[in-house]
């Protein structure tokens, strides 16, 4: 909590920023350390915590968007295509080559051998950087995947895309963290309650959702990376942009595994979108939905659920079928696609991309992000320090590069120190992965002091909370440079234990109590009480709070109120 309070101390301290972004999800994230790092004086906040909303709900795939082939927007393809690749080269540990074999029922609107001839183009867009595409017979397909339901099936094809081994949250937050080395000002759980702007500054008034304080922070450029939120956001400042956002609610759950082959099973579902299986170490993803909807809050239905678990049984040949008591955990978010703000309301809604767009008002010093996806995030971040650059704002380092992993003389000295300790001896006999290739990943140069930590204390290296492949020297490293500031935060976003566990596993295990001593101190038993009082467990599934009433009232707070406002005057956005 140190790191928290000291960054809003900062941001209080009248000092005028260069740039202030609103939304700490994928956009508003790597803004941050693009613009840090390339030597803008930043500052990030958001209402809630870091990768809160969408961030946190994708599939956790790095794909070239081989569904847009379709609707024939070869230009976005080979865009993403090359964007997936540079996430490849420049996260290798994180960010992996993964095969998706794709198996096609009869009837479907296209031919095996069309489709397969596709991912042969599909292939050539990105620059032939993966493996090659595949057309295996269905006997071979059976041997190598008996899970699969080919009684239906008429062909498969395989291609290449990638996937985060990490979870979707923490891939966004080393980006916040990334950005705080550079030095920028961040802070989790501060909201936005105005903003005027006067003699080309900003002065932004906020609030500290934990503690209830006020207090401004000023900058020139005011980033709106409000992600889902974003409409609303510009609402408030009564600020006309060339795009808006358009809502689709997309549902994931997570079952045990099942498969334990490393490659994501696609099939299209019988609304003829694409439907995966997808590796989550020791458990598997499955879905997703894409659903219509005007609410970014959207809570997952029992409807949604019945769809996922009907889809995915009469695609798999499983001992049982799946059903409720099989379900670990849920994810449902909505995905902010972007269109023309006056393209009307007749749109084709499910050909709609997640293209990002950027709208600026270089004279008003104000910036809105609107779509994106994790693959395109790069881009996002050098086309918004761009824009800065044109604001008047110096870019003291242009070319820094922000993103990435450390060099491979950093990595080395990792791994010579892990085998000179032998570190991979302290790996748990049912981790999916070496304790050295995690903290590696995770943690990337930092991981070099978790080592340092063990050396000293070799207890560092149990894992402390029973059920999953965290290590005490993890939660002591998250308590110092994470801003965990519930632990929700922690459980959900800078690890994954809440979508891997049962919720009753995670409440009933010994260590959780310690971990909220290590993390909260004083307040480690309020926190404790906080999460589940948050998380009930309905049905064996812990509940979401985005959802359901307390996401009702969240909305209510942050409609516009009917009143004119004047240009560039915000009112209260709950952020």
């Amino acid at each position: 909590m140190q790191l928290r309070e000291s960054n809003i101390d900062k941001l209080a301290g009248g000092e005028v920023h260069d740039a202030l972004i609103v939304g700490g999800g994928i956009n508003g994230a790597v803004s941050a350390a693009a613009l840090a790092g390339k030597g803008v004086k930043t500052a990030l906040i958001d209402q809630g915590d870091f990768a809160g909303m969408t961030s946190m709900w994708s599939s956790n795939l790095i794909w070239g968007g081989i569904k847009y082939m379709e609707s024939y927007d070869f230009k976005l393809v080979r865009e993403l295509c090359v964007s997936r690749n540079h996430l490849i080269k420049h996260y290798p540990s994180t960010v992996q080559e993964i095969r998706f074999l794709t198996t096609i029922t009869k009837g479907f609107r296209w031919h095996p051998l069309v489709l397969w001839a596709g991912t042969w183009l599909y292939w050539f867009f990105g620059n032939c950087f993966t493996k090659i595409p595949r057309l295996p017979r269905l006997r071979q397909v059976e041997k190598e995947e008996p899970v699969i339901n080919t009684k239906p099936a008429i062909g498969c094809f395989e291609y290449s895309d990638a996937f985060l081994h990490d979870n979707d949250a923490r891939f966004v937050f080393n980006f916040v963290r990334k950005a705080m080395n550079s030095g920028c000002v961040a802070a989790n759980y501060v909201e936005s309650t105005g903003a005027t702007r006067e003699n080309s500054v900003w002065t932004v008034h906020l609030r500290d959702m934990m503690s209830g304080r006020e207090f401004t922070a000023k900058t020139r450029v005011l980033i709106n990376a409000c992600g889902p939120l974003a409409d609303r956001y510009n609402e408030l400042a009564n600020k006309q942009t060339e795009h808006s956002h358009v809502l689709s609610k997309g549902v994931h759950l997570i079952v045990d595994q099942l498969t334990p082959h490393k490659r994501v099973l696609a099939f299209f579902d019988e609304d003829g979108r694409l439907f995966f299986s997808i590796p989550m170490g020791n458990r598997t993803c499955i879905g997703t939905t894409d659903t219509r909807t005007d609410d970014p809050h959207a809570a997952i239905t029992d409807e949604d659920i019945d769809f996922v678990l009907k889809n995915i049984n009469a695609r798999l040949n499983l001992d049982k079928p799946l059903d409720r008591d099989d379900i670990i955990a849920t994810r449902c978010g909505v995905r902010p696609l972007a269109v023309q703000a006056d393209a009307g309301a007749d749109r084709d809604f499910l050909q709609l991309s997640r293209k990002h767009e950027i709208d600026s008002d270089i004279e008003s010093g104000h910036i809105s992000i609107f779509g994106g996806k994790l693959t395109d995030c790069v881009n996002v971040g050098n086309e918004i320090t761009d824009l800065v650059e044109q604001m008047g704002i110096q870019v003291r380092y242009p070319k820094y590069r922000w993103y990435g992993e450390p060099v491979d003389a950093v990595r080395d000295e990792f791994f010579h120190q892990a085998q000179l300790m032998s570190l991979d001896d302290y790996t748990d006999p049912a981790s999916s992965e070496l304790l050295s290739t995690r903290l590696w990943r995770r943690y990337a140069a930092q991981a070099i002091g978790i080592l340092e930590n063990i050396r000293e204390d070799p207890r560092q290296a149990e894992i402390l909370i029973e059920g999953t492949e965290y290590i005490r020297a993890e939660v002591r490293q998250a308590a110092r440079r994470e801003m965990i500031t519930k632990l929700e935060d922690f459980l959900r976003r800078r690890s994954k234990i809440s979508l891997v566990s049962r919720q009753e596993t995670i409440k009933n295990s010994d260590g959780l109590l310690e971990a909220c001593e290590i993390l909260f101190g004083d307040d480690a038993k309020m926190r404790f009480d906080e999460y589940f009082r948050e998380h009930p467990v309905v049905n064996g599934i812990a509940e979401d709070p985005s959802s359901g009433q307390a996401a009702a009232d969240d909305a209510t707070r942050a409609q516009p109120k009917a009143q004119s406002k004047k240009e560039g005057e915000f009112e209260t956005l709950n952020w």
